[in-house]
Parts: structure tokens; sequence; C-alpha cells
């Protein structure tokens, strides 16, 4: 059995403007989405004090933001507060096998709107792990206003 059509075969482009504005969006999507942001993407609010320190090394960095969100690591591993003590544990066992005879500095970055509570249980758990803590915070000199 044969059935007739009048379609006509084109022979003209097909346009691909669509198809670029689609692959430019699912782009922008994935950078946007990545894991490769930097810590300093991070919106922490730390608290200021009247003096100033000199600059260390951080060897493994530890967040804990306003909403009580932790991050261990340079990689931004999201962790809960039970689980802190054991992936402290492996990036320390990490840095010693990297660094052999050097005992690593946890940096604490604790956001000014976290309650005491809840610092001190993260701070509890840090210091249990590791004899060399240093918190972060601002200096007087630098507030908000020099920013903007």
């Amino acid at each position: 059995m044969k059935f007739k059509t009048n379609l006509k075969i084109s022979h003209t482009l097909i346009d691909m403007t669509p198809l670029v504005d689609v692959v430019f969006l699912m782009l922008i999507f994935f950078i946007v989405t990545s894991d490769i942001l930097p810590l300093k993407s991070l919106n922490i609010e730390n608290p200021i004090l009247d003096r100033n320190s000199s600059p260390l090394t951080t060897q493994i960095l530890v967040v804990m933001d306003a909403q009580n969100v932790i991050y261990v690591g340079s990689k931004k591993a999201i962790v809960d507060l039970s689980s802190v003590k054991q992936q402290l544990e492996e990036e320390i066992q990490q840095l010693k096998k990297l660094h052999a005879g050097i005992i690593p500095t946890v940096v604490l970055s604790i956001d000014r709107r976290v309650d005491y509570g809840s610092f001190l249980r993260l701070f509890s758990i840090i210091q249990e792990n590791s004899p060399r803590i240093r918190m972060v915070y601002k200096p007087e000199e630098t507030q908000e206003s020099e920013y903007f």
C-alpha cells in the first residue's frame, strides 16, 4: 500500500541559532554549579579585632557559615558535626604523608553570626585532633566601608 504525500524535500540549511543558545545555557549552568569555586566565594563575616596577625600558610581550612554548614579542606567538603572528627583526621593524615615531620595547622573561620554553642562544639572537636589551631578574624583597620 503506497501513501501519497505532498511534502517537498528541502535542501536549505538548518538554523543553528537555537542549538547554540541551548549549548551556552548548559555551559553557564555547569559553570555556576561546578565545585571549582574557591572558599573565598563563601560569604563569611569574620569578627573584628583591634590587632593584626602575621599571615600563616593555610594547611587545613575549616569553615562554619551563618547557617551552621561546615566545610573542611580546600575542596569545600561539606560535613556535619558528627563527621568533622573523621574528615579532619583524614586531612591530617594526608598532610602528614605529604610533608613528614610537619604538624598541620587547622585554620578555623567561623561566621560571627554563629551561636556560641555551635562554635564551642566545633572548636572542641578540632582541639582534640590538632594541637595547632589558628582563628581567622578581620583586623579593625579593614572594615567593610573600605571595600565599597
